[in-house]
């Protein structure tokens, strides 16, 4: 037997059971065609009916060709059994585009007589919705299944969960990989571009360092040519205003020249218009001469003498405007060279003049970029000096971390050195029970020695951690009376301070000998004392140094007060 999957779908139904509200229910709706060819062929459609929430729900409809046709007369069905199974997922797309809305055009409807689905055959319908009435387009009736069934669908359905998961496993391993190998190979570009971008930043820093000296030696000499053709060109405009002016005073004095033979050829033109009129009227009166010719020959001789010195005269007055005129003509000519220069020169002055604002445009924008560079430049100057004063103040702290720590070292030495003299001293007090009384030493002076104490290597001495007290002699046992008493210990971080609980030497001025408080004190910047662990000062260590003042006998004398050694 062959199966054809031909739909496998969630789909919302509609549930309605006896006495019950509706409600609505995703059920996956599985259509297979079933090919049996024993004994006879033949095709029969399987409907089954799932919840993927719930893996006993399950109902079954096998529909055979025999089935398909009383089903067909029962519901009055158009089409044959080979076409309905498209028909029935075309009915169920429908119901599917139609579920998100409202109010849906077609639905699905889970219908049983019973008050719940449990185990009760129920009828799916395909109903279409309108305002007048509800169709039923398609009605089917589901058996709930058997055990038997519930079990194979049960394993059908474990069988496809493990071949998904294995599916899952076999692409999530194969993802692993690929991813593994991208990771690999991405480190593996990353560092490269880590590299590359490395060097790249060292090129950059190396090329803007050569580009900034190049920038600045170029910037430099451009503003000194810069300047010199400032110079030069202020000097060329100097030359050429000079020069405009000479150029103009010897044009007004052409032009004065020019009015004065213009004067003067106005002149020449009105003395030859008088002179015309003057041999008009001439000839008038050679005419009234000739006419009275025969009464004035005799005066006709002086006439033509004068006539003839009147020609005369008129001719070189004539010779003389022909002279006047090209001398005028020569002198326009000239002007008009003069004009032409003039206005040659205006035009080269006035380029020169703009060439000479534009360079001193670009001198300004040189000047005013020279003038941020020299501000970026004493910018970082400053921050230059703000580093090194950050560097000089870290040296400093530095120092004096290594000057504290050889202090603790210092003091470190001295406490295990005098804890040393302090056992020695018990045991000397042992021994000085049985054999004797032990006097303390007293120096040239009457009074006891003082025992030197180590100095702090910084210009401080260390006070002691104990101090001597001299009692009297019992007349019936001499019995040195050796009292301890150790300062008061103050923590400051890691640093503990001892100080001696009285000194003679400080009894008259009230102060207590030893290292000034400040070279305790754990600064923020300083390095912790290390090696003077709490249980080197701690109780128990110096339990057995610890002890009250001794009280003196009943017959014991009391000594006076000593300023070396406090009664």
């Amino acid at each position: 037997m062959a199966a054809e999957r031909m739909f496998n779908r969630l789909v919302c139904v509609q549930v309605r059971c006896q006495g019950c509200e509706e409600r609505r229910l995703n059920v996956r709706v599985n259509i297979e065609l079933l090919s049996i060819s024993n004994p006879v062929h033949k095709k029969d459609l399987a409907v089954r009916l799932t919840d993927d929430t719930d893996p006993f729900f399950l109902y079954n409809l096998v529909i055979s060709e025999e089935d398909f046709q009383s089903l067909k007369s029962q519901q009055g069905l158009l089409v044959d059994f080979s076409a309905f199974p498209q028909k029935f997922i075309d009915l169920l797309q429908q119901c599917i585009q139609e579920q998100t809305k409202d109010i849906p055009r077609f639905l699905l409807q889970l219908v049983s007589s019973a008050s719940l689905l449990d185990h009760t055959p129920v009828s799916l319908n395909v109903v279409e919705t309108n305002p007048f009435k509800h169709l039923t387009h398609l009605s089917l009736k589901f058996l709930p299944g058997n055990d038997a069934e519930i079990k194979k669908f049960l394993a059908s359905s474990l069988k496809c969960l493990k071949e998904d998961k294995m599916l899952l496993e076999e692409k999530l391993r194969k993802t692993e990989e690929d991813l593994t190998r991208q990771l690999s190979y991405t480190q593996q570009s990353l560092s490269e571009k880590s590299r590359e971008l490395d060097k790249l930043k060292n090129e950059w820093t190396s090329y803007t360092t050569a580009l900034t000296n190049k920038h600045t030696q170029e910037l430099t000499n451009e503003k000194e040519r810069a300047l010199q053709e400032c110079q030069r060109a202020k000097q060329e405009v100097l030359s050429l205003r000079r020069e405009n002016t000479t150029l103009d005073a010897e044009c007004h004095e052409k032009e004065k020249l020019i009015n004065q033979l213009q004067t003067r050829v106005a002149v020449l033109e009105q003395e030859i218009k008088d002179k015309d009129q003057l041999v008009i009227r001439t000839k008038e009166v050679l005419d009234a001469t000739q006419e009275q010719k025969a009464i004035l020959e005799e005066s006709t001789e002086k006439k033509q003498s004068h006539i003839e010195k009147l020609e005369t005269t008129i001719k070189s007055l004539s010779a003389e405007l022909l002279k006047a005129n090209e001398i005028i003509k020569k002198l326009q000519g000239d002007l008009k060279t003069l004009m032409g220069k003039l206005k040659l020169k205006n035009t080269v002055t006035i380029q020169q003049e703009k060439l000479l604002a534009e360079k001193e445009e670009r001198l300004q924008k040189e000047q005013r970029e020279l003038q941020e560079t020299g501000q970026s430049l004493k910018m970082k100057e400053q921050e230059v000096c703000k580093l090194q004063e950050q560097l000089e103040t870290t040296i400093e702290k530095l120092e004096e971390s290594k000057q504290l720590l050889k202090t603790n070292e210092n003091v470190i030495t001295w406490l295990n050195k005098q804890l040393n003299e302090i056992q020695m001293a018990k045991k000397l007090d042992t021994s000085a029970s049985t054999h004797g009384a032990v006097r303390t030493a007293v120096s040239p002076h009457g009074m006891p020695d003082r025992p030197s104490f180590p100095s702090s290597g910084i210009g401080h001495p260390i006070s002691p951690l104990y101090a001597f007290q001299t009692l009297p002699e019992p007349a019936h046992n001499k019995n040195i009376q050796f009292n301890t008493q150790l300062s008061k210990m103050n923590r400051c971080s890691d640093v503990q301070t001892v100080t001696a609980s009285s000194h003679p030497a400080n009894k008259e001025n009230g102060e207590n000998l030893g290292l000034d408080s400040k070279y305790f004190k754990k600064k923020d910047d300083s390095i912790p004392l290390r090696g003077l662990s709490q249980n080197t000062l701690n109780s128990e260590y110096l339990k057995p140094y610890l002890s009250t003042k001794a009280q003196p006998s009943p017959k014991a004398a009391v000594t006076p007060a000593s300023a070396y050694f406090p009664g």
